[in-house]
């Protein structure tokens, strides 16, 4: 089909699931699903995440750069090179063919090769722009871009504040009281009525140090017959967290490699994450109280960024990745699990953006003549 809108990112979850509501909101608002396609990268989840349904998957070849000067990074960053050029090339070739009417980028390095064709092209380009900070990918082709949809304002008259988009089964998941037992009893086994449910989920790969934080906490709240953690590990750390875990007399505690985000908010009474943004637009969305622990030295620091952000308007508890412990946790969660959680859970849902996809796809639908 030609002339389709293109969506392209990708390479975690954090990309991909923004990619996945835009594409939803499309097809709600009438078009099919030849109209529309997905771009990613060979290497991240895309395949796992977008690989079937309406909407077809492109997949190029390509990799991250690691941010390190070893040998062993230089080596690596110079095959992402090669495999960037291979991208491009491949990429140049399938726009030209589709003459999408417009291309939408949310950004990582599996966006590179569709923004820079799009570019080459001439097709519309929008920058859906996740975080507070823009990311790499974006900036290399921002004066190239027809829209950027953003989470904060901006001086840039091409900027529409949209927030960021989250995935129709986010939207649709229950926080009432009714909808939680629900959720807590279709766990296997059952999670008990009267115990408090921290999730902890910091992403597809996980996060050493707040992994280890949380191990400390377990073995802190060992004996609490009032509590649940559900720690979502990551597939990198998964088997030592297994390894490693305390015994506890008390406490239900739950690990899993991997979880279904809108199973595990549909739970929960707090969380513990990262400051990634597709993150923090479901914790507002659905206004779960979260301690909040960013990525150091994520590029532009954004998820500092997007953490403070948070923490400044009362959503969230913001601690830092080097100074979590056990105690840090367990402090911050019974603050959480007490009665300020409803305030902060009412701070956070204030600032979330429930249309953030229906407003990118009327961006992208306005700006979408077929040329």
């Amino acid at each position: 089909m030609a002339n389709p809108v293109v969506i392209t990112g990708g390479g975690t979850g954090g990309h991909i699931f923004p990619m996945q509501a835009i594409g939803e909101q499309l097809l709600g608002l009438g078009l099919q699903g030849a109209e529309v396609r997905y771009v990613g990268s060979r290497r991240g989840q895309e395949v796992d995440l977008l690989g079937s349904g309406p909407i077809k998957l492109t997949v190029l070849p390509g990799r991250g750069l690691r941010r390190s000067a070893s040998l062993t990074a230089i080596g690596a960053n110079l095959q992402a090179l090669v495999s960037l050029v291979g991208a491009v090339l491949i990429a140049l070739v399938r726009v030209g063919y589709w003459r999408p009417r417009v291309v939408v980028s949310v950004g990582g390095y599996a966006s590179v090769p569709v923004s820079l064709a799009a570019v080459f092209w001439r097709r519309p380009l929008v920058l859906v722009e996740l975080d507070a900070a823009p990311g790499a990918s974006h900036r290399l082709v921002a004066h190239f871009a027809q829209r950027r949809c953003t989470v904060l304002p901006s001086s840039d008259p091409r900027c529409v504040v949209t927030g960021a988009p989250v995935r129709q089964a986010i939207l649709e998941v229950d926080r009432s009281s009714q909808g939680r037992s629900r959720a807590r009893s279709n766990q296997s086994p059952p999670i008990e009525v009267d115990r408090a449910v921290v999730v902890v989920m910091t992403g597809s790969l996980g996060a050493r140090s707040v992994n280890r934080a949380v191990l400390e906490l377990v073995d802190r709240w060992s004996s609490r017959t009032d509590r649940t953690i559900i720690h979502v590990t990551g597939r990198r750390d998964f088997d030592w967290i297994t390894e490693h875990a305390p015994a506890t007399t008390g406490l239900d505690y739950r690990i899993v490699a991997f979880g279904d985000m809108a199973d595990l908010w549909a739970l929960c009474d707090a969380a513990v994450c990262r400051a990634g943004a597709t993150t923090l637009a479901e914790l507002t969305v659905l206004g779960i109280p979260a301690v909040l622990a960013p990525l150091p030295r994520a590029p532009g620091d954004h998820q500092t960024k997007n953490a403070v952000a948070l923490r400044d308007v009362g959503g969230a508890v913001v601690i830092d990745d080097e100074a979590i412990s056990g105690a840090q946790l367990a402090s911050a969660l019974d603050d959480l699990l007490g009665e300020r959680g409803s305030r902060v859970a009412q701070a956070a849902r204030a600032v979330g953006h429930r249309d953030a996809a229906r407003a990118i796809a009327d961006v992208v639908l306005a700006l979408g003549v077929v040329r």
